[in-house]
This record gives structure tokens, sequence and C-alpha cells, in this order.
């Protein structure tokens, strides 16, 4: 049974933020508020967590997982970024972006995608999930929360509560954050390529 964490959507409670942190560090599997919509997210390390999620929302093993990180210096242990390619995304960051790059020795093979060694990267622009972010110390492996056969994520931490309460650990619930998931852009040619439009406007990179 999922735990259940009403937070405060801008002075979140550390106590509540503590008892999440603590669940992943337990490697446990949670639903958090994003400024795009609500992931799901674990620990990088946690092998069985990103398993979970692959299970949850039917996903193949070409699919970019996503690490959230709380600031440039931590998403630049991650990805290899050039100074032209860092100051395209530094002008959009923190916001609803992800940014596929190349992946650096620090991030597991077995979350590369196959052929291209790449990650998905970004920044939130959400007072909860960056307290979260800065309360763990490290980015948050995730995805979208949306359900297979499902034309739009959920946007009530209640409804998500009731829908995965058996298969997550935590819920944390500060009011609704939208329905469109973040605008997808690949570097990993060294040039923007939009792949997904989304809550971010691309007309920037296009």
């Amino acid at each position: 049974m999922a735990r259940y964490f009403d937070v405060h959507p801008q002075n979140p409670q550390r106590r509540a933020l503590s008892q999440v942190v603590d669940l992943l560090r337990d490697d446990g599997l949670i639903a958090y508020p994003t400024d795009s919509c609500f992931a799901l997210g674990c620990r990088i390390g946690n092998q069985q967590g990103m398993e979970r999620i692959r299970t949850i929302r039917k996903l193949d093993h070409r699919h970019h997982f996503t690490l959230v990180c709380q600031d440039f210096a931590q998403l630049g242990q991650f990805v290899h970024i050039d100074n032209a390619v860092f100051r395209a995304i530094k002008a959009s960051t923190p916001g609803a972006y992800t940014f596929i790059l190349p992946a650096t020795k620090e991030v597991p093979r077995r979350l590369l995608h196959a052929k291209k060694k790449t990650v998905g990267v970004r920044i939130p622009d959400h007072v909860v999930t960056q307290e979260l972010l800065g309360e763990l110390g490290e980015p948050i492996l995730s995805s979208t929360l949306l359900l297979p056969d499902s034309g739009e994520p959920l946007t009530r931490g209640w409804e998500i509560k009731e829908e995965l309460d058996h298969v997550l650990d935590a819920v944390i619930d500060s009011g609704d954050c939208g329905v469109e998931p973040t605008t997808v852009i690949d570097f990993s040619s060294g040039e923007a390529e939009v792949v997904r439009h989304g809550a971010g406007d691309p007309s920037r990179f296009e």
C-alpha cells in the first residue's frame, strides 16, 4: 500500500519530504508532481524500481528514461554538453523540457539508449520537486506517469493513490500539475531536434 503525502505546493513540509527520501533510499518507487505532470520515480541505482516503472507503463527497452536533476551542477555529472548546447539548455531551464544527450560513465549502462548511449535529463521548475531533489542529493530516475491505453496522464494525487496503491510505495500530492508532458529535445547529434511537443515552448529549438 502506498503512503500518501499531502504536501504544500509553495512551502513543502520538510518532515514529509524526508520520509519520502527515506523510502527512495530504501529502493521505493514514488509518484510525484513536476512542472509538466506527475512522474514515477526511484533512485538511479534501483534496478528493481526501473523495472517496476516499465511494468506499470508497459514500456519496451527503447524507452528513454529521464534523470530529473536539481540544477546544472548535478546535470553536468551525467551528460556531455558542449558550449553551444549548454547555452541553449541553460536559457530554457528550469522548465518543462527534457533533453536527450550523450551520457557520461556515471550513468548505469541499463539506463542508456541501446544504440545511441544517450539519456534524458531535465531540471524542473516546481517547488516541491526541487525541495525533494535537494533533500535526496541526487537525481531521480523518472518517467511520465502515463498509464497504458490512457490518453492523458493522471493529474490528481488521490486518483493516483487509488489507481496504483498496490504498485507504489508513496504518492506526493501538492495539487494538480497539468496534463502535458515535457517537450523533448534531442541534442545527441549536436543539433536540436524536437521529438515531442509538450508543455515547454518548442519554438526556440525549431
